[in-house]
C-alpha cells in the first residue's frame, strides 16, 4: 500500500512536470495563448498604424487608434542615472539572471505566500515586467479566467525569449521606451520632455529617481497631483541606489532633502512637427463624398469646395474611393499604410520658427500693448458694445462646451449660465501654459486676443508642398488657416487682374491716369481711395501702378476689362469660392480665398502661365511595401507664356521698387524675387505672396474675427504683418546648402527681357500699402 502511494505521488509529480513542460513548449511555439513577434519589438510603430513620412525620409507622425505619443531612444541616449535607479529599485540582480530570477521568486513565494510578509519584495524581473507590457498592451486582449490563468506562464516565456533576442542594455532601453509614465508620456524620452523639459540623457539623479519611482504605480505617485507622495517614493528609489552602492550615504542625505523641481509640459499627438499638415492630410484622405445635407446652411461654400475636390483630386477621400482585396475601404488607423509626403522637415521647421519669431515675439506684444487701454479689446473701438456682445454670443453658441452641454440635455439657460462661472483652466501664452481661474466666456475673449497666421511654401514646377503652417499653435488654435480658413485677399488679387490685362494686349509700359474716379458698383457710386497721393494727376505705367499697389490704376484697368472674364480667370487660377460674383470692386480683393489657393495661383507666374495644384502626397504603400497609389502634379494653362513673362516683370518691380521693397533693404535677400503685398479694410488682413524661380510661398496674418486688428498701418499692412515671415523663412532656406535652393537661380527669361527698361520710372514710394478703404463690402455681394 505504501509503495503504491509513493509510486502514485511520483507519477503525479512526473505528470505535473510533463504537463507543465508541455504547456511551456506550446506557449513557446505560439500554440497556446499569445506570443508577440519579439524581433519587431524595437520598431517604435505599431504594425497597424499608418506612418506619415517626409520627403527627406523623416517620420512626421503616425495615425493609430491609441494615439500614443512615444519616441524611441537608444540605450546610449539615456542617462546612466536612470539605468542605475531602475536596476537598483526594480531588479538588483538584473545582470545575473536570464529573464527569471528564481532566487527572488522563491523568496517572494516563501515570505509573502507562506508568512504574509509585506517586505518580501517582488519576484518580477525587469525583463518580466517588459514581457508583461508587451503582453498586456496587445490589441484585443481577452480578460477571461483562462486568459488570466495563462498570463503569468506566457510572461515567463516572453521574458526568456527577450533575453535570447536582446542584450541587457537593449532590454533596459526597451522597457523604458515601452513604459507609460502618465500624462500621455509613453517612453522615457517623452517623460523627460513632459516632466522636466529636457532630454533623457540630461536627467539628474533626483529626476531619474522620480521617473523610476513612477514605475511602481504612475497614478499613485503622480508628481503633478501628489508631490509629497511622489517625493517619498523618489526617496525610496534613492535608498535602493544607496543600498546597491550607486550613490554614497552623504549623497543620499543631500538628494533626499531636495524638493521636487518639475518643468511640466503636457504633450500629446497634437505636438511635433507639422501638426496642421498631418491633420489636414488625415481629414483629406478619410473624407466622405460630400452630401449637401451634411453641411450647415451657412457653409455652402465648403460644400462646393469639397465637391470639386472629390471629383478632381484623387487624394481627397482616397480611403473611401479605393478598396482593399476584401472589398472594404482602406483604414488609416489599422491597415499599416505608409504615406509619403512632399513636406521637407528642415523647411517645415524653418517655416514654423519664422511664424513663431514674427507673430509670437514681435506682432503679438505690439498688439497687446495697443489693446491695453481699449475698452473693447481685443476688438476695434469702432464697434459698439452691442456689436461686441453679438460677436461673443455667436462664439459661445459655436463653442465645443456649448454643443457638448446641449447634447447632454442641458437647457440653453443652464448652458449660458455656466459660461459665467469661474473655473480652473490652463491657457496658452507664448511664454508657456498658465494655470488660472476664469469664466469660459472670458477665456473665449482671451483666445480671441491672439493673432493668427497661415503659411505655405511650394515648388512651383512640381507642386510639391515643402512647408505648411496652419496657425501659431495647433494645440490651442486648431483651425487651419492654410486650407480651411479663407480671408479677404486685398491687393494680392491685383496680379490676377493685371494678368488679364496682359492677356488682352496691355504691357507693363502702358500708361493709365493716376486720378481718383467714381464708378458704379451694383447700382451704387463707388470711389476707391489710396493711402498715398504720389504722382497724382499724372499718367503712370502699369508697372508703377502694381508696384505701388495703386487702387486707382486697378480700378481703371477693371473698367477697361470684363468683370465676367475676370471671374472666369480667377476660377482658372484655382479660386473656387462660389461667392465670387462679377463686380468692379472685385479688382481690390474683397473675395475670401485660402492661402493654399493663392500659392497655387501664383505658381502660374513662374511656370509660363501654367498653374500647378498643390501636391501633398507622392505615393501610398501598404504594410508590405506595395505601392497602392501615386500622385502626380495637376496642371492647367491659365494665361499665355507671353502674359506670364510680362507678369514676372511687374511682380519683380513690386519687390525691387515697390511695396515689398523691404525684402531688399531690411532683410537683405538677394536673387530674383517676385511678390505682392496685400492689406484689407481697417488692416483686418495682412498678406504677402512671394516667389523665386524655385519656390512660391504665401502668408496671411490677422485676427480670428475681422474686427480684431491693428489700428495703424505701421503694424497692420501686409508688408509689416506677413512679409517678414516670408523673409525669415527664405533667409533660413538660403542659408541651408543641403536644401539646394540658391539666390543665384534666375527666372526663365531672356537676359535682356524688360519691356519697361526705357520708361525712366523713378518716383517710387516703397513700403506704402493701399487698403480697400471706401469699398462697401456688403454692396459687392448684393
Amino acid at each position: 500500500m505504501r509503495k503504491a502511494i509513493i509510486i502514485f505521488l511520483w507519477a503525479l509529480l512526473a505528470a505535473v512536470v510533463v504537463s507543465a513542460a508541455g504547456v511551456f513548449f506550446a506557449i513557446w511555439n505560439g500554440w497556446i495563448g499569445y506570443m508577440p513577434d519579439l524581433e519587431d519589438l524595437q520598431n517604435p510603430i505599431s504594425k497597424s498604424a499608418t506612418q506619415i513620412i517626409s520627403s527627406d525620409g523623416k517620420l512626421l507622425g503616425t495615425w493609430s487608434y491609441n494615439k500614443e505619443n512615444r519616441v524611441i531612444v537608444d540605450y546610449n541616449e539615456i542617462s546612466e542615472n536612470v539605468i542605475k535607479a531602475l536596476v537598483a529599485t526594480e531588479d538588483a540582480r538584473f545582470y545575473d539572471h536570464s529573464g527569471i530570477d528564481f532566487r527572488a521568486l522563491l523568496r517572494a513565494v516563501v515570505k509573502r505566500g507562506m508568512f504574509g510578509s509585506e517586505s518580501a519584495g517582488g519576484g518580477s524581473t525587469i525583463t518580466q515586467q517588459l514581457a508583461k507590457l508587451v503582453y498586456t498592451q496587445r490589441e484585443g486582449i481577452a480578460h477571461n479566467s483562462t486568459e488570466r490563468l495563462m498570463q503569468k506562464p506566457i510572461e515567463w516565456v516572453i521574458a526568456v525569449k527577450l533575453e535570447r533576442y536582446y542584450t541587457k542594455e537593449e532590454i533596459l532601453a526597451l522597457y523604458l521606451n515601452q513604459f507609460d509614465f502618465l500624462h500621455n508620456a509613453v517612453g522615457i524620452k517623452t517623460a523627460a520632455n513632459t516632466y522636466f523639459s529636457k532630454e533623457p540623457s540630461e536627467l539628474t539623479i533626483n529626476e531619474a529617481a522620480l521617473l523610476v519611482g513612477l514605475c511602481k504605480n504612475p497614478s499613485l505617485f503622480n508628481p503633478v497631483r501628489y508631490p509629497e507622495r511622489a517625493t517619498q517614493r523618489r526617496n525610496v528609489v534613492l535608498q535602493q541606489m544607496r543600498k546597491e552602492k550607486y550613490i554614497t550615504s552623504a549623497a543620499y542625505d543631500s538628494l533626499a532633502a531636495e524638493p521636487i523641481m518639475l518643468h511640466f509640459r503636457r504633450t500629446d499627438h497634437k505636438d511635433g512637427i507639422a501638426p496642421y499638415f498631418r491633420e489636414f492630410l488625415r481629414q483629406c484622405l478619410t473624407a466622405d463624398k460630400p452630401v449637401r445635407e451634411n453641411y450647415p446652411e451657412w457653409n455652402y461654400r465648403q460644400f462646393v469646395s469639397d465637391s470639386i475636390a472629390w471629383e478632381n483630386d484623387p487624394m481627397y477621400g482616397w480611403c473611401k474611393k479605393n478598396r482593399k482585396r476584401d472589398g472594404t475601404p482602406y483604414n488609416i488607423y489599422e491597415d499599416g499604410l505608409k504615406v509619403f509626403t512632399t513636406i521637407d522637415t528642415r523647411m517645415q521647421q524653418y517655416a514654423e520658427e519664422s511664424v513663431e519669431a514674427h507673430v509670437g515675439k514681435y506682432l503679438q506684444p505690439a498688439f497687446d500693448a495697443g489693446n491695453r487701454h481699449k475698452p473693447n479689446a481685443p476688438f476695434t473701438d469702432q464697434l459698439t458694445p452691442s456689436e461686441v456682445e453679438a460677436i461673443m454670443n455667436r462664439a459661445v453658441v459655436q463653442s465645443e462646451r456649448y454643443n457638448v452641454m446641449l447634447s447632454a440635455g442641458y437647457s440653453k439657460e443652464e448652458i449660458l449660465a455656466s459660461f459665467h462661472k469661474r473655473v480652473p483652466m490652463t491657457v496658452f501664452s507664448y511664454k508657456g501654459e498658465i494655470d488660472t481661474v476664469m469664466t469660459p466666456l472670458d477665456s473665449i475673449r482671451y483666445y480671441k486676443s491672439f493673432l493668427r497666421a497661415g503659411f505655405m511654401s511650394m515648388d512651383p514646377t512640381t507642386g510639391y508642398v515643402k512647408a505648411y503652417v496652419g496657425g501659431v499653435n495647433y494645440h490651442y488654435f486648431m483651425y487651419d488657416m492654410v486650407s480651411t480658413g479663407r480671408r479677404q485677399v486685398g491687393s494680392t488679387i491685383k496680379p490676377y487682374l493685371y494678368s488679364l490685362a496682359m492677356e488682352n494686349g496691355f504691357t507693363p509700359c502702358d500708361e493709365a491716369p493716376n486720378v481718383q474716379q467714381t464708378y458704379i458698383v451694383a447700382g451704387q457710386a463707388w470711389t476707391p481711395r489710396n493711402s498715398s497721393n504720389a504722382r497724382y494727376g499724372e499718367m503712370v505705367t502699369l508697372k508703377w501702378g502694381l508696384a505701388q499697389s495703386n487702387n486707382w490704376i486697378s480700378a481703371y484697368l477693371m473698367s477697361r476689362l470684363s468683370p465676367e472674364q475676370f471671374v472666369a480667370l480667377l476660377r482658372a487660377y484655382g479660386i473656387d469660392n462660389p461667392d465670387i460674383h462679377p463686380s468692379m470692386s472685385l479688382c481690390l480683393g474683397p473675395c475670401e480665398v485660402s492661402v493654399s489657393q493663392m500659392v497655387s495661383g501664383y505658381s502660374a507666374f513662374v511656370n509660363h502661365g501654367i498653374r500647378t495644384s498643390p501636391v501633398f502626397v507622392t505615393r501610398i504603400e501598404d504594410s508590405e511595401g506595395n505601392v497602392l497609389a501615386e500622385f502626380s502634379p495637376r496642371m492647367n494653362e491659365v494665361i499665355s507664356a507671353d502674359a506670364a513673362d510680362k507678369m514676372l516683370t511687374l511682380l519683380r518691380a513690386v519687390v525691387d521698387e515697390g511695396t515689398a521693397h523691404r525684402v531688399r533693404f531690411k532683410y537683405n535677400i538677394e536673387g530674383e524675387i517676385g511678390g505682392k503685398t496685400g492689406t484689407t479694410n481697417r488692416n483686418s488682413d495682412g498678406w504677402f505672396m512671394g516667389f523665386t524661380p524655385q519656390l512660391v510661398s504665401g502668408c496671411w496674418v490677422g485676427g480670428e474675427d475681422r474686427d480684431i486688428h491693428f489700428d495703424s498701418m505701421v503694424y497692420g499692412q501686409g508688408a509689416s504683418m506677413a512679409l517678414p515671415i516670408w523673409a525669415y523663412y527664405m533667409q533660413k532656406v538660403y542659408a541651408d546648402p543641403s536644401l539646394g535652393y540658391s539666390p543665384a537661380v534666375r527666372f526663365d527669361l531672356p537676359e535682356d527681357y524688360d519691356p519697361c527698361a526705357a520708361t525712366g520710372e523713378d518716383d517710387f514710394s516703397p513700403d506704402e500699402e493701399d487698403d480697400m478703404s471706401g469699398i462697401d463690402i456688403e454692396s459687392v455681394y448684393e
